[in-house]
């Protein structure tokens, strides 16, 4: 079969294994999200409140039924599907019948969090967006569904697209795409929050660079980077800030370095000033439309979500808690090495076998430790804030592998002196 028809493939057989999955896939921030799609259509609050509130507690209701059904001691009990359901949204409606109550019914959100939270959640218009017409076509659980398969899919395909502008074989290539579906890029792109159209924007920008740098499409690359600097605004605006903080300096460095080589900058410098423009539009835009500052994220963190009091001093005891995080980061990190390990085999293949587009590479996946450093909470959910440095295995790796498939040869150690070495192909 052609490539395409391979991508598609893999892209349908990913798709296929999320039916098993339908529902209990939402997390803490699916409802703001969710909220904010259905209030898109014109839904009145209340209503708002209920298809989200119903959504919601179906989802905590199957997982209730599947885990009890495989519970050695609760295995035989009663179905506690309605039970769990109608704790949940007696629960849920407390939190937010008093608020509407109150008068609070402005904004595309539920009032379930002080304003000031929420006001996180209102300056995201592009993921709700995304949602709004599958929502509306689909219905909600189905809606929700389908848009975590093209968000997940596509995130697949653009890690195949990158591969093959760099010249990998398209087996390797077809290798990244699954790699992006089997590790966590993909679990977490399938979840109904922002994560995985941010790992779809960013290799979106990754993708410009490589159609830039190794295909000669210098316009092309330059608008999709630009493009996809946007559109991160409009979902997580410090996602844009940090690509494009993170393709300046990237840029930067392999501009002095060609210098140094006696090779020409200019490509590598023009990536370097849209991702400049980029992070600088990013500050003033969210100045001027008075999106939350670093002290109101610092102070939500401190505060759970400004539940007390606002701290006198928030940043000393956040670079403490900041330095306390990644202790014990890399003490987890050394009791289940995986994740490092990965990082490191990426990083060797893309800065090894993916020249000035590895670079910038390395660049995006570092988003994912800046968003993480800006979050040092070592029990938020899922690890989600850091997944986007999974980006660098699933790009790098096949890079890496790329001279062992090229040569049809994998070498093999000596087996003594008498015996030649040996080869397999």
């Amino acid at each position: 079969m052609r490539p395409r028809l391979w991508v598609l493939v893999l892209a349908a057989v990913f798709a296929a294994l999320q039916l098993a999955n339908v529902t209990g896939r939402d997390t803490p921030d699916t409802k703001n999200y969710l909220a904010y799609a259905l209030s898109l259509s014109g839904e009145g609050k209340r209503g708002v409140a209920t298809a989200t509130i119903d959504y919601v507690c179906a989802s905590r209701a199957e997982r209730a039924r599947r885990d009890q059904s495989v519970h050695v001691v609760r295995l035989h009990r009663p179905d506690p599907t309605d039970q769990v359901t109608a704790e949940c949204r007696e629960q849920e409606w407390a939190a937010v019948e008093p608020q509407l109550a109150a008068g609070r019914t402005g904004g595309h959100t539920l009032p379930y969090m002080p304003d000031r939270f929420m006001r996180i959640f209102e300056v995201r218009p592009g993921y709700p967006l995304f949602l709004a017409p599958f929502v509306a076509v689909l219905g909600v659980t189905w809606g929700l569904w389908a848009a975590g398969v093209v968000i997940a899919c596509a995130g697949g395909v653009l890690a195949f697209l990158i591969l093959r502008a760099l010249s990998v074989p398209v087996p390797l290539a077809l290798g990244g795409q699954a790699l992006y579906y089997a590790l966590p890029c993909g679990t977490t792109a399938m979840r109904p929050m922002a994560e995985g159209l941010l790992m779809a924007l960013t290799l979106a920008a990754v993708w410009g660079c490589a159609l830039m740098l190794r295909a000669g499409r210098t316009r092309a690359g330059l608008a999709l980077v630009a493009g996809s600097l946007a559109a991160l605004f409009t979902v997580k605006h410090s996602q844009s800030l940090f690509l494009g903080v993170c393709l300046a300096v990237a840029g930067a460095l392999i501009a002095l370095r060609r210098r140094r080589g006696g090779r020409s900058p200019r490509d590598v410098l023009a990536l370097a000033a849209v991702g400049l423009a980029g992070a600088v539009g990013t500050l003033v835009l969210a100045r001027l439309l008075h999106y939350p500052s670093v002290s109101d994220s610092v102070q939500d963190l401190l505060t759970d979500h400004f539940a007390r009091p606002d701290r006198e001093r928030p940043w000393p005891e956040f670079w403490q808690l900041q330095g306390n995080f990644w202790v014990e980061w890399l003490r987890r990190q050394a009791w289940q090495p995986l994740f490092v390990a990965a990082l490191a085999a990426g990083a060797w293949g893309a800065l090894r076998r993916g020249g000035a587009v590895g670079g910038f590479l390395v660049a995006a996946a570092c988003t994912g430790i800046l968003t993480q450093a800006g979050h040092p909470d070592i029990n938020i959910w899922g690890e989600r804030l850091i997944v986007l440095a999974w980006l660098l295995p699933v790009v790098g790796i096949p890079l890496l592998l790329e001279p062992a498939v090229r040569g049809g040869r994998v070498p093999l150690p000596a087996q003594g002196q008498a015996d030649p070495v040996r080869a397999v192909g």
